[in-house]
């Protein structure tokens, strides 16, 4: 199993999420420079988060158009798994591979704490590790993740089950309908706020991440 990490100029999160995975999870894992990254034969990749390319046009606007988004593309055709981390998140919306917008926080301010959440779809890449309806505490540290959509597509989205995890009462970003993680019809593309990598480790406050990685562990296994 081999999974890579693409790097962006900005990115801030990239090696936080390589330890996750190579040294917590013993997966064969390369950083890749979003330039370099031309190889489809990855089993999986992450985008992970950061300020893309300093976010200067649209938070993940610029780095949409990067060539690794060829082959990140290539592979969620192909049913690979691709996760999006905060701005990773941000990169597959200003790529299509995912639905809605991410707005600035209603508060315009940058927020950044830990969050209580519910595992709404268990039946994604990066979710299967969970029991549905399960709670998962993350932290959070975005300016641009207040997600939104219109009625009709946020409808569409619960009635797909594509809406893949809640905010648990208090909603500190004024995301529609409490939504910080989304996927694909097909489940292998997901994009997410919440830091997982930073909810693998006991010595950084929980370790409710470590699932998200173990779902796609397992997503490639079977």
């Amino acid at each position: 199993m081999k999974a890579a990490v693409i790097q962006f100029p900005g990115s801030n999160c990239d090696r936080d999420t390589v330890h996750v995975l190579a040294d917590v999870k013993r997966i064969q894992t390369d950083l890749v420079w979003h330039n370099d990254f031309k190889d489809g034969s990855y089993d999986a990749v992450i985008l992970p988060g950061g300020f893309s390319f300093g976010d200067h046009l649209r938070a993940g606007a610029i780095a949409a158009h990067s060539p690794a988004m060829k082959t990140i593309c290539h592979m969620a055709k192909e049913g690979k798994p691709v996760l999006g981390i905060c701005n990773g998140f941000q990169i597959l919306i200003e790529t299509g591979l995912l639905p809605g917008s991410l707005l600035r926080n209603a508060s315009l301010k940058f927020v950044c704490k830990w969050v209580d959440l519910r595992i709404e779809n268990t039946s994604s890449a990066f979710t299967s590790a969970f029991d549905k309806n399960s709670r998962a505490w993350m932290p959070i540290a975005h300016n641009e993740g207040r997600f939104f959509g219109e009625d009709d597509l946020l409808e569409q989205l619960e009635a797909d089950g594509r809406v893949v995890m809640r905010y648990v009462g208090e909603n500190p970003t004024g995301t529609s309908r409490g939504i910080v993680a989304v996927s694909n019809e097909e489940g292998n593309v997901v994009g997410m706020m919440p830091h997982p990598e930073r909810a693998s480790d006991l010595a950084l406050g929980g370790t409710d991440g470590l699932k998200v990685f173990q779902s796609m562990v397992d997503w490639i296994q079977c």
